[in-house]
């Protein structure tokens, strides 16, 4: 089944439209009217609405809808890393548009860096392009049940030469990181420049990474700077940053998660979110053999 995600300014207009002209993508909620819908995906979970198992030239896909606004706060600000976690996997553009791709890029960007505050000096290909695919499954349920537990490597391993595309550039361009041979890196582990990275993370983790490095301070003891450099290199100095960020991750992607999925029973319907629910835990059973 392929996965598309439609970008759309009016989501309550597209939605008229679209139950207009394909009824039968939507379940019963669908009596509800666009508006109803509309609000349903913006203000439940993580701003998506989903229409799966819709068949289209014999094709199988399920598609997302969700705002150029929401999908553009997600991918700078990580609200919900929902959409921006998709993103950071490679991705076919099928309609370019400006202000989105700009936004992607500034995900990209933040999604190398927090790569990089959580992995040794020295690292490889798979380590990095790991992390940053393992980045919005951190804190989502289902990678404990119903998703198969390889699925970040296999994503990666499958996808090798399009993550060394996407990702090629933007490392090309950072000074603290030097590409070596045989798909090996180093990077320079001056607090000054993992200060820097603290400093440009997404707003939302980085308020999260603030708060989980003043509450450890306060259960040690240790005096917390006012000064703001001071404090992120303080904060990338710290044998924690991994946990603090892991954290973070946790809480920004655990809740939306859920109540998407849960949403995802109204939208889908009982019986197509019955069928979905049975060929994961398949999926997640084969895998655990």
């Amino acid at each position: 089944m392929l996965d598309f995600i439609f970008g759309v300014s009016h989501p309550g207009h597209w939605h008229a439209l679209n139950m207009q002209q394909n009824p039968h993508h939507y379940s019963g909620v669908r009596m509800l009217g666009s508006s109803t819908i509309a609000a349903l995906q913006d203000k439940v979970g993580a701003g998506v609405y989903f229409n799966p198992y819709v068949e289209i030239d014999g094709v199988m896909i399920k598609y997302g809808v969700v705002s150029i606004d929401k999908l553009c706060k997600d991918l700078i600000d990580w609200e919900t890393l929902y959409v921006a976690g998709r993103m950071h996997k490679p991705v076919k553009i099928l309609r370019d548009d400006a202000r989105v791709r700009l936004a992607n890029q500034v995900n990209l960007t933040e999604a190398v860096r927090v790569a990089l505050l959580t992995l040794p000096e020295r690292f490889n290909d798979d380590e990095l392009f790991e992390r940053i695919a393992g980045i919005s499954y951190t804190g989502d349920f289902r990678m404990i049940v119903g998703e198969n537990p390889n699925k970040i490597r296999n994503i990666v391993h499958g996808q090798l030469p399009h993550f060394h595309r996407l990702y090629f550039g933007l490392l090309d361009d950072l000074p603290n990181v030097a590409a070596l041979s045989n798909g090996q890196y180093q990077q320079n582990l001056n607090p000054h420049f993992r200060g820097l990275m603290v400093q440009k993370l997404p707003s939302t983790l980085y308020k999260k990474v603030v708060e989980e490095y003043r509450l450890n301070a306060i259960r040690n003891n240790i005096n917390v700077s006012e000064d703001k450099k001071t404090l992120h290199r303080e904060i990338a100095s710290s044998p924690d940053l991994t946990q603090f960020i892991d954290t973070g991750l946790r809480d920004i992607v655990a809740g939306p998660a859920m109540t998407q999925s849960i949403k995802g029973i109204f939208t889908a319907g009982p019986l197509k979110t019955t069928r979905y629910a049975l060929e994961k835990l398949l999926k997640w059973k084969q895998a655990k053999k």
